[in-house]
């Protein structure tokens, strides 16, 4: 019998094989969660590139390229430096879609933001600019708040890739029409 709370990430990997698309994490607040359950998933290795997981600070910076002086002003709780860790989670390993966790986890606040309080990047060349990212306010304890920030991660980019599949069947559906 399965766990009617488990995470599910088969959805997603179907649709990044379909579109012949890779992905790469960068994880802090979900420390690996977010990749492993990508590759929980059978055939996952045809699109899993891997994860960094970033949980230190300098870290976000020295391994990913996140701006420091961007880190120093805001600290690792903030939608730049998602969407940047989700830029150098493309480029660090070669990935065509980068997906960043970062937040407070809890129990208490941490930089001065309230427990719950998450980040979700998403980097790719479909992108306006390359990249976005979300906001969450996630209500549970600590492995609440990282299997909803995993959850809310594998939707926001199976809508994208949904976005791109219908703008590629649109766009070959243009091309059958202007063949004929």
């Amino acid at each position: 019998m399965s766990d009617p709370g488990a995470l599910d990430a088969r959805p997603v990997v179907a649709a990044l094989v379909a579109a012949g698309l890779t992905v790469a994490t960068a994880e802090s607040l979900t420390g690996g969660l977010l990749c492993a359950t990508l590759v929980d998933v059978p055939g996952a290795s045809a699109v899993v590139r891997g994860g960094v997981v970033a949980y230190a600070t300098e870290l976000k910076a020295d391994v990913l390229g996140v701006d420091a002086d961007a880190l120093a002003r805001t600290g690792p709780v903030d939608g730049a430096v998602a969407e940047q860790m989700a830029r150098g989670a493309r480029r660090v390993l070669g990935a065509d879609v980068g997906l960043a966790t970062t937040g407070v986890a809890g129990p208490g606040p941490a930089d001065g933001f309230p427990a719950g309080t998450v980040f979700i990047g998403i980097a790719a060349d479909v992108l306006p600019g390359g990249a976005r990212h979300v906001r969450l306010d996630v209500p549970g304890d600590r492995p609440e708040v990282r299997r909803a920030t995993v959850q809310a991660a594998l939707t926001h980019l199976a809508a994208l890739l949904e976005a791109q599949g219908e703008d590629r069947d649109g766009a070959a559906e243009q091309d059958a029409v202007a063949g004929s």
